[in-house]
C-alpha cells in the first residue's frame, strides 16, 4: 500500500496497461480481461488485475499529465513489481500522413516538461521504448492490417496552448507524429528502474486540420488499439 495505491503486494501483474482515464481502465478490464479484480480505488484512479489469453495483466489509470503519471509509474515499478508498462491512449496528430483513427507506435518521446531537466541537466535525455515490444507491436499491426506509424511523439505539459498550432511547428518540421501528455515520463522511469515500456496511441484529432473523430469512432478505434497492446504483450510473454 502507498499513499496513492491501496493494493497489496502481488495484486498487480508484472505487465500493466496504463490509460489516463480511470473509466477507460475499468472498460479495458471489463471488456478484455478474465477473472478481473479491482485492486485500487484511491482517488478514483482505478486499477484492475485479470488475465488475457491466460497471461496475467493489470490496467491502472494514471490521470492526465506527466506529474500524475510519474507518481503511479514510480510506485508500480518500485512497490508493486511491475516489469512491463504499456501506455494506451489517444493523441493529437502533428503529421498529415497520420490520419484519424491511425495508431502511432512511439519509438521516442520529446517533452517540454521540466521533470527530466531536474535529473539530467546539463544533458538532454532521449527516452525511448523497448525495441522488442515495438517490433512485436509492428508485426502484429501488420498482420491485422491496422494502419500504423512508428516514430517520435511529443509529451506536453500544456493542453491549451495560447499559440495554437504555432507551438508545434518546430516539432512538425522534425518529424514528430503526434502529441499527448504521458509517454515521456513512462519511458524515462522505465529506463531509470530497469523496466520495459511501450506506448501505443490512436489519433483522435488532427492539430493541423482541426478534424476529430466522433465518440462512436473513438470507441471503435480504442478497441483496436487495446487489442493491439494486449496481443503484443501476450506474444512477448510466449
Amino acid at each position: 500500500m502507498t499513499p496513492h495505491i491501496e493494493a497489496s503486494s502481488g495484486d498487480y501483474a508484472e505487465t500493466i496497461l496504463l490509460p489516463g482515464d480511470p473509466l477507460r481502465a475499468k472498460w479495458i478490464a471489463e471488456t478484455f480481461l478474465d477473472d478481473v479484480k479491482c485492486v485500487n480505488r484511491v482517488r478514483n484512479c482505478l486499477g484492475f488485475t485479470g488475465s488475457y489469453k491466460g497471461v496475467p495483466i493489470s490496467t491502472q489509470a494514471t490521470g492526465m499529465g506527466q506529474p500524475s503519471t510519474a507518481i503511479y509509474v514510480h510506485e508500480l515499478l518500485n512497490m508493486f513489481g511491475a516489469k512491463t508498462l504499456v501506455r494506451v491512449g489517444t493523441c493529437g496528430g502533428l503529421n498529415t500522413d497520420v490520419k484519424l483513427r491511425d495508431v502511432i507506435i512511439a519509438m521516442t518521446a520529446c517533452t517540454d516538461s521540466g521533470m527530466n531537466r531536474a535529473h539530467f541537466a546539463p544533458f538532454d535525455f532521449a527516452p525511448s521504448a523497448d525495441f522488442g515490444l515495438v517490433r512485436k507491436a509492428v508485426e502484429i499491426a501488420e498482420e491485422k492490417s491496422i494502419r500504423h506509424h512508428v516514430g517520435p511523439i511529443f509529451s506536453s505539459d500544456v493542453f491549451y496552448s495560447p499559440d495554437g498550432i504555432a507551438t508545434y511547428q518546430t516539432l512538425m518540421d522534425h518529424g514528430i507524429l503526434g502529441v499527448e501528455m504521458e509517454t515521456s515520463t513512462i519511458f524515462t522511469l522505465a529506463a531509470r528502474f530497469g523496466a520495459r515500456a511501450l506506448s501505443i496511441c490512436s489519433m483522435s484529432d488532427c492539430i493541423i486540420t482541426e478534424t476529430q473523430i466522433s465518440a462512436d469512432e473513438r470507441q471503435q478505434t480504442l478497441t483496436q488499439m487495446i487489442e493491439l497492446a494486449l496481443e503484443t504483450v501476450v506474444a512477448d510473454a510466449s
